[in-house]
């Protein structure tokens, strides 16, 4: 039963390669299945579960007495939304992971892989227009849970879509503050309170009504190069001449806390190679190290675990989605909060490596 599973996609594959060269167009008929099941050496059926996953994409389409035709050529998939440009896609994402795998990569490390990479690239595009209506709009810090979160809101509504942009713990309540995001993601440490957060929303929604809904607490810490040869354990090692550092950009949640420790620890940041090196993401710092382009940074153990490198914890800091009252009652909001509160939900993010999920979902509403 697997061989057959398998071959119906095979002869869908070879159909859409023909496609992609151009070998085949909209009008041309494909042999009729009897024909095409003697080209391939299988029974009809094969060759009809091929044909209908086809049709679903819109590539083929079959009439009685007129056989079975192409719907689409490449030429039609230039521009605009079409079948052809998603399947397209779909066969350079296919070619990517087949070279992925027969290099000795599991699916995991290339889930991890496209994860990571879609994550610096929502911080190199930047903040895009105002989504529409369906779209619930992520702004604020980058957390792989954030990521996992997006990957799953068809199952919280399957009405809408999440997007993510990552620009930092200031930028999320900022964006928040001018309407330009439903939710903001946000792991600010407050020196004054010894809190994190609220201290910071206050300051920028001042006045308003708003909810903070507890994703989880991270594992932060220094993370170093595999089996850690330059013996990096406490932050005064990122002065010493030998530590090259790499720093989360300004604005981000652990670039503030980054910062109090050290005025603390009265180490000052010229004294620090590396600390202007500013990346958007805790992976983009894991892949610094990863790469030899640095020895040390700051990022949660997630990224580290990940990227099979050496971590040292530092902390644990909570880490919140926060919205305001007018966005409160949206269904999809209404049916995220419910979702992160299940067990389900909570064990996954802990699964991820480097989290603590017994508050996950828990909700508290402050007024400012």
């Amino acid at each position: 039963m697997m061989e057959r599973r398998s071959l119906h996609k095979e002869i869908a594959e070879s159909v859409r390669r023909q496609l992609l060269a151009g070998l085949l167009v909209a009008g041309d008929t494909l042999p009729t299945v009897r024909e095409m099941a003697e080209n391939w050496a299988c029974a009809p059926g094969t060759v009809q579960t091929a044909y209908r996953e086809l049709a679903e994409q819109g590539l083929i389409e079959s009439r009685p007495g007129r056989g079975t035709r192409i719907k689409m050529s490449l030429g039609d998939a230039a521009g605009g939304d079409t079948p052809m440009r998603r399947a397209m896609l779909v066969h350079n994402t296919e070619t990517f992971l087949l070279d992925a795998l027969t290099s000795g990569y599991t699916t995991e490390e290339v889930e991890f892989a496209l994860h990571t990479a879609l994550d610096r690239w929502r911080s190199i595009l930047g903040t895009p227009n105002l989504a529409p209506e369906t779209v619930l709009r992520f702004v604020g810090s980058h957390d792989p849970a954030v990521s996992y979160i997006a990957s799953r809101f068809a199952e919280i509504d399957l009405r809408t879509a999440m997007t993510v942009d990552f620009v930092g713990s200031l930028g999320g309540l900022m964006a928040l503050a001018e309407g330009k995001a439903h939710i903001a993601g946000c792991h600010l440490w407050d020196p004054e309170t010894k809190s994190y957060n609220i201290p910071y929303i206050q300051k920028l929604l001042p006045g308003r009504k708003v909810a903070l809904i507890r994703v989880g607490e991270r594992n932060l810490g220094l993370v170093t190069a595999q089996g850690n040869p330059k013996g990096i354990k406490t932050l005064a090692d990122l002065a010493r001449p030998d530590v090259r550092f790499v720093n989360r950009q300004r604005g981000s949640g652990t670039r503030v806390w980054l910062d109090t420790q050290l005025s603390e620890l009265g180490i000052s940041t010229d004294d620090i190679p590396g600390y202007e090196d500013e990346v958007a993401t805790h992976g983009e710092v894991a892949q610094a190290i990863a790469e030899g382009r640095a020895d040390a940074g700051i990022a949660i153990a997630t990224v580290a675990n990940n990227y099979d490198l050496g971590f040292r914890s530092l902390t644990w800091e909570p880490y919140d989605l926060v919205l305001t009252s007018d966005i409160w009652e949206m269904p999809q909001v209404q049916g995220l909060i419910k979702w992160l509160a299940l067990p389900g939900t909570q064990y996954a993010i802990h699964d991820l490596g480097g989290y603590r999920t017994m508050q996950t979902g828990q909700v508290v509403k402050i007024r400012t």
